[in-house]
C-alpha cells in the first residue's frame, strides 16, 4: 500500500514537472507580450476554487521560483565568478547553489511585496494576508521575466568584454520594461494619470531597491 502511494506521488510529480516544459515558456511569453493582461488573468484565477486555478499556465510564485532556478543554472554553467574579495558571509551565499537560490528568492520577492503594499496603502485598504494575495501574485508575474533578464544581464557583466556590454543592455531594457509596466498597472488600479503613476511606480521600485541593498550590505561587510 505504501509503495502504491509512493508510485502515485511520483506519477503526479512527473506529470507536473512535464507540464512545466510546456506551460513555462507559454506563461513567460504571455507576460512579456501582454503583462497587464497576464496580471488581470492572475487576479481572476485567484477568485477560482483552488483546484481550478492556473489550469492553463503556471501560478506566479511557481513561475518565479522556476525562473530563479534557471538563472542559477545559467550562472553556474557560465562559471560566473564570486564577487572579488568576497566576505565569509558572501562565500556562504555564493558558494552554495541552494543558498544562492534562497537568497535570490528573497531579493526578487521584495519588489512584488513593496509594490503591493504601495497599492493597498494608496487605495486605503487594510493590509492582511487576504488583501495582499491577489496583487502580490500578479506582481510575481512581472518579477519572473525581470528576474531572469537581470540575472542574465549580471552574468554578462561579470564576464566582461562584449558580454558585459550586452549584459548592461539587457539590464537597461528589463528595468525600462518593469517601470513602464508598473506605471500602467498602478495608473489603472488607482485611477490616476500616467505621470502620477510613474512617480508612484518609481518610488515603490526605489524603496524595493533600498531594501535589497540593506539585505546585501551584510553580505558585503560580514
Amino acid at each position: 500500500m505504501d509503495l502504491l502511494k509512493i508510485l502515485r506521488s511520483f506519477e503526479e510529480l512527473l506529470f507536473e514537472a512535464m507540464t512545466w516544459l510546456y506551460f513555462y515558456p507559454r506563461t513567460m511569453a504571455r507576460i512579456v507580450a501582454r503583462p497587464l493582461t497576464a496580471m488581470a488573468y492572475s487576479d481572476r484565477e485567484e477568485g477560482q476554487p483552488e483546484e481550478q486555478r492556473y489550469d492553463d499556465s503556471l501560478s506566479p510564485p511557481v513561475l518565479l521560483i522556476i525562473t530563479l532556478v534557471i538563472a542559477n543554472v545559467i550562472g553556474w554553467a557560465a562559471h560566473a565568478p564570486q564577487p572579488a574579495a568576497a566576505t565569509p558571509l558572501a562565500k556562504v551565499i555564493f558558494g552554495s547553489q541552494q543558498n544562492l537560490l534562497m537568497f535570490r528568492c528573497l531579493l526578487f520577492s521584495l519588489t512584488p511585496l513593496v509594490v503591493t503594499l504601495t497599492l493597498l496603502r494608496k487605495e486605503g485598504v487594510a493590509i492582511s494576508r487576504q488583501t495582499l494575495r491577489r496583487p502580490f501574485y500578479a506582481q510575481c508575474y512581472l518579477a519572473a521575466p525581470t528576474a531572469l533578464a537581470l540575472s542574465l544581464g549580471l552574468t554578462g557583466v561579470q564576464r566582461g568584454g562584449a558580454w558585459g556590454a550586452a549584459g548592461g543592455g539587457v539590464i537597461l531594457v528589463a528595468t525600462a520594461w518593469l517601470v513602464w509596466t508598473e506605471t500602467r498597472w498602478l495608473s489603472k488600479r488607482l485611477g490616476i494619470g500616467r505621470l502620477a503613476g510613474a512617480i508612484t511606480a518609481l518610488g515603490a521600485l526605489m524603496r524595493a531597491a533600498c531594501y535589497m541593498l540593506l539585505i546585501l550590505a551584510p553580505a558585503a561587510l560580514l
